[in-house]
């Protein structure tokens, strides 16, 4: 029987942790390693997109339901329960931007002398556009690999496509 989502805060998980735990990076830059090794590139593109379709649903509906307003207020909220982050949300009427000052998991994994998949800072793209998209909205992200800008924008704002030249391979 599947879990209710929590719907009264600004990340509506059935988990309602305060904190995440930073070891969980291991397995998300493992699993990204085996899905390239074993399927392939676009294998691994498909397995984000399906995360920000289905995983992150509850979290693209609280973005068609307050705009960008709720995505500060999930940004704001994700990153507080990340342990290492550095992180600034600058909302305003046209986008909400993270500056990303210091990337939790790309800082956890080197740390721990973690070979890090050098796609890995694409999923900030492929996830975040797919849970952006059925509310209305697009991402473009710049930088990677530990630092980066991502720009949450209400799909009329005529921004160019995504340039996957723009992310930064990570190392």
């Amino acid at each position: 029987m599947p879990v209710a989502a929590n719907t009264e805060s600004p990340l509506p998980y059935a988990d309602t942790k305060r904190v995440g735990h930073a070891d969980f990076y291991f397995a998300v830059n493992a699993t990204f390693r085996f899905i390239i090794e074993r399927f392939g590139y676009a294998k691994l593109v498909d397995y984000w997109r399906d995360l920000g379709g289905g995983y992150y649903k509850p979290v693209g509906d609280r973005w068609r339901s307050r705009g960008l307003t709720g995505v500060a207020e999930y940004w704001r909220a994700f990153f507080a329960a990340e342990p290492g982050a550095d992180i600034g949300v600058v909302d305003s009427e046209d986008e909400v931007r993270l500056e990303v000052k210091t990337c939790p998991a790309i800082r956890h994994l080197r740390e721990h002398g973690r070979e890090i998949v050098p796609v890995f800072c694409q999923q900030c793209y492929f996830v975040n556009e797919a849970i952006a998209e059925p509310a209305g909205m697009m991402v473009r992200v710049c930088g990677g690999n530990g630092t980066c800008t991502q720009r949450f924008m209400k799909k009329t704002a005529g921004v160019p496509p995504q340039n996957l030249e723009d992310i930064a391979t990570a190392s």
